[in-house]
């Protein structure tokens, strides 16, 4: 609702009160709205496929799962976040889901304090790795910076990895000393 609102009057500012006709507002639009739109597609799918996940239930299964595989919290926390952040692209659902989805894991563990703070560190770290074409922040940042895709891997791919790791580092050195 918030970009719908900005667009119309983003048109009405550009277009009738500066003495505009309608033909040129329409391009005006167009030339704005065109290369963005493909990247609000990719994130929309995204979210939904965020929400299928969360609708199925999977996070009580997956709770389940990490206590038999014995991994810590934040670990899977972090491979989680991860998986989901390669399947379909954007970070912030692949964070709320799977926080949503550990969710149960740690309650029954119990964490409190700076544990809580490893997890949800992990969990930011698993989700802004291995960025793609699937994400729309690769194709923004491709996009606007006129980059090809080989050098939006080598570039935003990599420094986002980075960030994943070290933040997951931090939050096993946080989680150790607790």
């Amino acid at each position: 609702m918030a970009l719908l609102i900005s667009v119309l009057v983003a048109a009405y500012v550009l277009g009738p009160r500066r003495g505009r006709d309608a033909t040129t507002v329409e391009r005006i639009l167009d030339s704005a709205l065109g290369p963005v739109c493909s990247i609000i597609l990719i994130t929309g799918a995204g979210g939904m496929f965020g929400g299928v996940l969360r609708a199925s239930g999977i996070g009580d299964a997956l709770s389940e799962a990490l206590a038999f595989v014995g991994l810590p919290i934040f670990v899977a926390s972090f491979l989680i976040a991860t998986a989901l952040r390669v399947a379909q692209g954007s970070a912030t659902v692949a964070l709320i889901t799977a926080a949503g989805l550990v969710q149960p894991a740690v309650t029954a563990a119990g964490y409190q304090g700076a544990e809580l703070s490893a997890v949800v560190i992990a969990l930011a770290a698993g989700s802004v790795m291995l960025s793609h074409v699937n994400d729309s922040g690769f194709w923004l940042v491709g996009r606007f910076f006129n980059m090809d895709i080989k050098t939006t891997f080598k570039t935003w791919t990599v420094m986002q990895t980075l960030v994943g790791l070290i933040g997951f580092a931090l939050a096993g050195l946080i989680f150790a000393i607790s």
